[in-house]
């Protein structure tokens, strides 16, 4: 018996990166996935690649709008969610006498509001026993000029991983927080660094790290299938760092 198998899994940003790794690897072991991102091309190329038991629903996690057509899709078509991967995010790097307010805004409203109101739009579909999943990132408890509106946005996402896990606990829902550290994925593109600039941060947080060396997409998806199964059944409230030890040294 796969770890997954029946269950129906809710991916936000879905469609590429370290989502789109975790779709492959929930259906691979049985689950039906539904993605959910705002680009129609790469959803449509995400649904393709994952065949059969994978949906595409077009939207951005920040549209309340949006998230209610992805809760009213995924009624219609499952009833109900057992893993919900609130995992949708970008990071914008410069330094705070650069920062405008219209960038403020965009980084907390995807990597907090959009997270905030994925997990309280789709509570009512979330089952008793259902795994909820917060994408942190392991710099959440670093810090590193230029950094600091996507890392407050990462220690923001700690911290809701928490509460939630308290307010939750009742209804039989866990919540856990997933931190990758540094790994290759499509998270440059939606960033505001230049291609070498970003190659540069990946080598220095590798040769901070312990097992030297950036992650792959597979060894955080892997983390995601743990907490997103029953094996995962007494840990709520934990935040599983997948980073080679560069948060924790």
């Amino acid at each position: 018996m796969t770890t997954l198998q029946n269950k129906i899994a809710v991916i936000t940003g879905g469609n590429s990166g370290i989502g789109l790794a975790a779709a492959h690897a929930f259906i691979k072991e049985g689950a039906r996935v539904v993605i959910f991102g705002r680009n129609q091309d790469t959803l449509d190329s995400a649904v393709a690649e994952l065949g059969p038991k994978a949906v595409g629903i077009q939207g951005d996690v920040t549209s309340l709008a949006d998230l209610e057509k992805l809760k009213a899709e995924t009624e219609m078509r499952f009833g109900q969610i057992d893993v919900l991967f609130a995992n949708a995010g970008l990071g914008v790097f410069a330094p705070i006498d650069s920062v405008d307010e219209a960038s403020y805004d965009k980084q907390f409203d995807i990597n907090v509001k959009g997270v905030f109101f994925t997990v309280q739009t789709l509570l009512p579909l979330l089952k008793h026993g259902a795994s909820v999943i917060l994408t942190g990132s392991a710099v959440h408890e670093k810090g590193i000029a230029t950094g600091s509106l996507y890392f407050a946005t990462k220690a923001a996402v700690r911290s809701l991983s928490r509460t939630l896990a308290a307010e939750l606990a009742p209804k039989g829902i866990r919540v856990n927080n997933l931190s990758p550290g540094i790994v290759r994925t499509n998270f440059a593109d939606r960033t505001n660094l230049a291609n070498e600039d970003f190659e540069g941060f990946i080598d220095m947080v590798a040769s901070q790290a312990p097992l030297q060396r950036p992650g792959t997409m597979q060894e955080v998806a892997n983390a995601a299938r743990f907490l997103a199964s029953d094996e995962s059944s007494y840990m709520t409230a934990s935040d599983v760092v997948v980073d080679g030890g560069w948060m924790n040294v």
